[in-house]
């Protein structure tokens, strides 16, 4: 039985990750700021209260695991906001940044030290950080954290390599949660995790680095 600790736990791919790695017999750590009805109906260990930007509550977050060695850390916790050049927001453009590309890299430097030699880190981030795929422009503060985020995870795939840490960098296809607004064209949670899962279940050292789509297509930078 391995155990895992998800970031943004409380809902869509989040709360999926928690609920299908339960099922399968893993431990789970839950992290988010407030849980919600369906994550509390799971038989997890939450993390509440804690905010990823802020080091003090991530501080108390390492506090709390006390020591637990976690065989899989997914850094799913992320914020979207359309800005194009029409609304252009500086400060939004900032928050993106600091949720979607800083918090990961600063509570993985803190979760490392509880990640034995053959455990698996996973950055869930978007199609939409890749350069080579953008054909349509926009979504500047999304874009550029997402391009952000892709880049600390490459880093830390050649700095964890040393300890036998490997990093998957994954996007999960349009799934039909919030953060799109439950887009219809987009594919359910369940079926993005269980996608998600094959992609992490079948990590190596070899393979780390790489950025995934779900269904397993290598996507270009």
């Amino acid at each position: 039985m391995a155990t895992f600790l998800v970031t943004g736990a409380n809902r869509g791919i989040g709360l999926e990750f928690c609920r299908q790695l339960r099922s399968r017999g893993e431990n789970v750590i839950a992290v988010c700021r407030q849980p919600s009805k369906a994550l509390k109906a799971l038989d997890v260990d939450i993390k509440d209260g804690i905010e990823l930007t802020n080091q003090n509550t991530i501080s108390n977050l390492i506090h709390s695991i006390n020591g637990r060695q976690l065989d899989g850390v997914i850094l799913n916790a992320g914020i979207m906001k359309p800005i194009g050049l029409d609304n252009l927001d500086i400060e939004s453009i900032r928050q993106q940044f600091e949720v979607n590309a800083l918090a990961p890299l600063v509570l993985a430097n803190y979760l490392v030290s509880l990640m034995p030699k053959g455990s698996k880190m996973a950055l869930i981030t978007s199609r939409m950080g890749s350069i080579e795929d953008n054909t349509s422009g926009g979504s500047y503060g999304y874009r550029m954290s997402k391009v952000a985020l892709n880049i600390v995870g490459r880093s830390l795939s050649v700095d964890l390599k040393p300890r036998g840490i490997a990093v998957a960098i994954l996007h999960p296809g349009l799934v039909q949660t919030r953060i799109v607004n439950f887009n219809p064209n987009g594919i359910t949670p369940e079926k993005a995790v269980l996608g998600l899962l094959s992609r992490i279940d079948s990590l190596t050292i070899e393979t780390s680095g790489t950025f995934w789509h779900a269904n397993g297509e290598v996507l270009p930078w």
